[in-house]
């Protein structure tokens, strides 16, 4: 089949385009790079006029004034020149409800395009939409990647990249690509559980990790445990930053002699997944239910990884508590206690770190998770006939 991808803000989409290949399929991958993280695409559509230095600064006066992006337009118009010659492809795939990372109604107008042109195209939900916003806006998680922002709602400006999936005009975009797709596919729980009452809905598909690309690190422990902290300032407040620090400032306390912390911001891809090779303690998000990207690709590492592991996980894959991934929660005492006996006891750390990269063998592999992907495409176009 021949495959466009559209977008990527993760690696889930080149580690799905690698699984893809792999099984004799023709993939094209369309994206920004995402800003600092840099990821390889085959088609790059990036804003370059407004990061000239004095452009740069009248984008960003006029995104804090007008709340109107100049870096969205300019990907908007030049996708625009890009897709028009992208055709009769077997399947099209977004990578969330704005995989071109421009304008609502650019998005509109460019989905369009992909529409005329092509005939299936399928959804991802792997990170914020209009569908998880909702649930979370409406409490019906424990907690969410919303929970600080209702605890303070002076957040409200730091929320904003997330919040505006819940304005008309991302709800007006998001009923138009519900209506034009074939269907929708999660990534994990984090986006399973909101959309299990969507008609269109495929079900969940793990997110793919490409086992030949990451190395196993068996845990030799010499004198410290090696704790790793990777932090990406926009997200800071919705991933829970806050909570790991103050836990590693009393950790620092009661276990300095027996542990190195290493703490890194805004890497790219390539640098970011090397940072963290010393290390055996991963500390990823607190306001999950599954993992994200990060936390999988850390695990098959070998890293033992505090990130989304909570009991709907646990029962989805027939996991005890612990065995593979430490479920992070917002609230320090409970993470220093964890980190603690993860100090206290090396090997603990070593029995997680195997587990857990058996785990992404047996349910993440990138090869396996892409034939998964076509058999509900496929089967998808074919109850559309």
């Amino acid at each position: 089949m021949k495959i466009l991808l559209i977008g990527e803000y993760s690696g889930l989409h080149n580690s799905l385009k690698d699984g893809l290949q792999l099984n004799g399929h023709s993939v094209t991958l369309l994206g920004t790079g995402d800003g600092f993280k840099n990821f390889p695409v085959d088609i790059l559509v990036k804003s370059t006029i407004f990061e000239i230095p004095i452009f740069k600064l009248i984008a960003k006066i006029i995104d804090k004034v007008f709340k109107v992006s100049l870096n969205d337009i300019e990907i908007g118009v030049k996708t625009f020149f890009k897709i028009k010659k992208l055709k009769g492809l077997d399947v099209v795939q977004l990578v969330n409800e704005n995989s071109f990372k421009t304008t609502p109604k650019l998005e509109l107008l460019l989905l369009k395009v992909i529409k005329k042109n092509n005939k299936n195209i399928f959804l991802l939900s792997c990170g914020t939409d209009y569908k998880s916003i909702q649930y979370a806006l409406d409490k019906k998680f424990r907690y969410s990647i919303l929970t600080p922002y209702f605890n303070n709602f002076r957040l409200k400006n730091s929320y904003r990249h997330i919040l505006k999936y819940n304005n008309k005009h991302f709800k007006k975009l998001h009923k138009y690509i519900y209506k034009n797709i074939k269907g929708v596919i999660s990534s994990d729980l984090d986006y399973h559980i909101p959309l299990q009452e969507e008609d269109k809905y495929l079900g969940m598909i793990p997110n793919p990790i490409n086992l030949s690309k990451i190395k196993y690190c068996s845990p030799e422990i010499d004198k410290k445990i090696v704790i790793f902290h990777g932090i990406n300032t926009n997200n800071s407040i919705k991933k829970g930053n806050d909570y790991f620090k103050k836990a590693i400032e009393v950790i620092k306390k009661s276990h300095g002699n027996k542990i190195k912390y290493i703490e890194v911001h805004d890497l790219d891809y390539n640098e970011y997944i090397k940072s963290y090779d010393s290390c055996h303690i991963f500390l990823d998000q607190v306001y999950a239910y599954d993992q994200g990207y990060n936390a999988l690709e850390a695990m098959a590492k070998g890293k033992v990884v505090f990130t989304g592991a909570e009991k709907e996980w646990l029962d989805y894959y027939n996991l005890t508590e612990d065995s593979i991934a430490i479920n992070a929660l917002p609230d320090v005492d409970y993470l220093v206690k964890k980190i603690s006996i993860l100090i206290d006891n090396p090997e603990l750390l070593k029995s997680i770190s195997i587990s857990a990269r058996k785990f992404i063998e047996d349910q993440h592999d990138y090869q396996n998770i892409a034939g998964a992907y076509v058999q509900k495409w496929l089967k998808a176009i074919k109850n559309e006939r």
